[in-house]
């Protein structure tokens, strides 16, 4: 069993030292990680707590997973690597620039 927990529906407002605290009732926390947004460097709403064993990753996810912290309700579970996650997400459909209709009767843009 993996070590590694993702939390999500966190507080914008929780710091990496809260959720280290959070978590350390239930072992070794060896990593709390907040993901942070490149463009404005605010918090994105989750981050990942590494535990030093799989007893205590599972202990963890049963302890917090739905209590609150800071106001919110966490969802936490084992982290899965990018690759084991579906596909799809991200990007627009940007199919090039958009004509405007002149309003020419014979239908020309």
């Amino acid at each position: 069993m993996n070590t590694k927990l993702f939390v999500g529906n966190l507080s914008f407002n929780t710091t990496e030292s809260d959720l280290n605290d959070a978590f350390a009732p239930y072992g070794v926390v060896v990593e709390a990680t907040l993901m942070l947004d490149r463009a404005t460097g605010r918090p994105r709403g989750f981050g990942f707590v590494t535990m030093s064993t799989p007893e205590e990753a599972q202990k963890a996810i049963e302890a917090m997973n739905g209590a609150s912290l800071d106001g919110r309700n966490l969802t936490v579970n084992l982290a899965r690597p990018k690759e084991d996650r579906p596909p799809g997400g991200g990007g627009g459909g940007g199919r090039g620039p958009r004509r405007e209709f002149r309003g020419d009767r014979r239908g020309r843009y």
